[in-house]
């Protein structure tokens, strides 16, 4: 998909309407905002995003890998862009950015680690505690 978006970043030169779009990163405090062709792909759009986040310092820092990152539009629905659209044919100003849900992976059953119980034994062993007389 990378390779995809540079050939088109290169052919997206081209003159067109340009749009004020608002990118809601999720757990972030507020929109990004900036100005796109609409002609601009969804990938692009992401790039641009995580390059915003990244320089204007936001929290949580979420990398800049574009295939780990989901674009949303509220309007549309609930099925995730396509990176290889058009933003300006969803017709909408306002979008919503999250990860990628990561793949559930199988847990092994929990071994007890063999030090485990050291602290446990030194807690329960008596102790002969005097307490002098002065």
């Amino acid at each position: 998909m990378l390779l995809l978006y540079k050939q088109k970043k290169n052919k997206r030169r081209s003159k067109g309407n340009r749009l004020l779009i608002s990118v809601t990163v999720l757990g972030s405090a507020g929109p990004i905002r900036f100005v796109v062709n609409e002609e601009e792909i969804v990938a692009a759009v992401i790039d641009t995003t995580l390059k915003s986040y990244a320089r204007e310092g936001r929290l949580p820092v979420l990398g800049s890998h574009l295939d780990n990152f989901i674009l949303y539009c509220p309007l549309a629905g609930t099925e995730a862009l396509p990176p290889l659209e058009k933003i300006g044919s969803f017709g909408a100003r306002y979008f919503v950015l999250c990860k990628k849900p990561e793949k559930a992976v199988e847990e092994e059953p929990a071994v007890p680690r063999k030090g485990a119980g050291i602290w446990k034994s030194w807690f329960h062993k008596p102790r002969n505690l005097r307490i002098s007389s002065h």
